[in-house]
This record gives structure tokens, sequence and C-alpha cells, in this order.
């Protein structure tokens, strides 16, 4: 296998990995808000309990895009193509993080019943989620389309953010449940920085295509 095939094949086994990483945190994602919904501890027990998988491929991501670096010292878009891989991988593995973060407030809030309905939480959780399997579909293909249409659903979590935090301050002001209605607030916040973290992606894959850097965040 001559130089550029090597590098290829680590290259591939580098986005493979990643695909990987961000289909572990899909499914980490989408237990959360299962677990939140049924209030089912075992569930969120069991997404803290399988967050190693997912550092431990964070770290198999960075170990393979140094030693690439290292060994081809690769250049323009090759180089940018290793960068952006240990990018979105960090951006990954917090969204990760935050999934993990649901299961906890889920087990801190337990079987106590929840005092108002998580539709917009949930259809937050929906949009989010969504806008991370776009974002590797877009990194996968080199998409910049898909990398704009991801940063633009943003807006629409904020909105959903902004209207079910205001709910929950005004539910606070009765000074009832205010430990679940807390652990809701957190839950939103995790959901609403999960969103950023996709946009993020949106703007590495932006700097892979054009070598320019873009804020889609602000």
């Amino acid at each position: 296998m001559g130089v550029r095939e090597k590098f290829d094949f680590d290259l591939k086994n580098l986005r493979d990995k990643l695909i990987e990483l961000g289909s572990l945190t899909e499914v980490a994602l989408t237990k959360s808000i299962n677990a939140l919904e049924n209030q089912d501890i075992e569930e969120a027990l069991q997404i803290i309990e399988d967050d190693y998988r997912v550092d431990d491929l964070d770290e198999e991501i960075n170990d393979l895009a140094i030693l690439l670096i290292a060994k081809q010292q690769p250049v323009a878009t090759d180089l940018r193509r290793v960068i952006v891989a240990i990018k979105i991988s960090s951006d990954i593995e917090r969204m990760a993080d935050f999934a993990v973060n649901i299961a906890k407030s889920t087990i801190r809030i337990g079987d106590e019943p929840l005092v108002k309905p998580i539709h917009n939480i949930r259809k937050m959780h929906e949009i989010a989620t969504k806008m991370l399997s776009l974002s590797i579909k877009a990194f996968n293909e080199e998409d910049l389309v898909l990398a704009k249409e991801v940063a633009d659903m943003d807006d629409q979590v904020d909105d959903l953010y902004g209207e079910t935090i205001k709910d929950i301050l005004h539910l606070m002001e009765k000074k009832d449940h205010l430990q679940q209605l807390t652990q809701l607030s957190f839950i939103c916040r995790y959901i609403e920085r999960t969103a950023d973290h996709a946009t993020n992606i949106s703007e590495s894959i932006m700097y892979l295509i054009k070598g320019q850097r873009y804020d889609l965040n602000s």
C-alpha cells in the first residue's frame, strides 16, 4: 500500500469512527428523553453506564488524528479533514454528556408525577437529535447545503427553549415542586446546548469545504 493509499485508508477509518460516535450519541439522546418521559430510572442508569463507549471512541479518534498529522504531515484540505474530525468528535462527545446529564436529572426527579406536560421538551429534543443526525450526514457527504440547514434548525430549538423556560419560571412562583422544576429547567438547557453543538459541527463542515470560519450561533 502506497503512502497516499495508506493515508486515504486511515482517513476513511477516522471518518467511520466519527460516524459511529454520532450514532452512539444519537441513541443515548433518544434513550434519555424516553427515560424522562417514562420516568424509567433503570434506563437512565444504563445511559450513564454506557457513556464509557463514547469516551473511549472519542479518545480513539483523537489518537488516530494526531497520528495522521504526525506521520503523514497532511496539508490543505487533507489537514482540514483531520482537524475538523477532532473538533466534531469533541462536539459529539459533549452532546453525549448532555444525554448523561438528562439521565441524571431524570433520576433526581424520580417517580414524582411530572407537574407539567413535557411536549415542548420532547419537541426540542427531537429537533436537536435530528440536527445531530443530519450534521453527521453533512460531514460524511461534505454537503454545504445540509450543514446550513442544520444550523437554521437551531432557531426552532431556541424559540421552544425560551417558551418552555418561561412556563417553568411561572410555575416556580408558586413555590411548589421546586426541585423537579429546577431539574426540568436543567434538561431544557442541556437540550439547547446539544443543538448549539450540532450547529458547531455545521460550522466545522463549512470550514472543511470553504476553508473559512463562520459563526452560525450568533
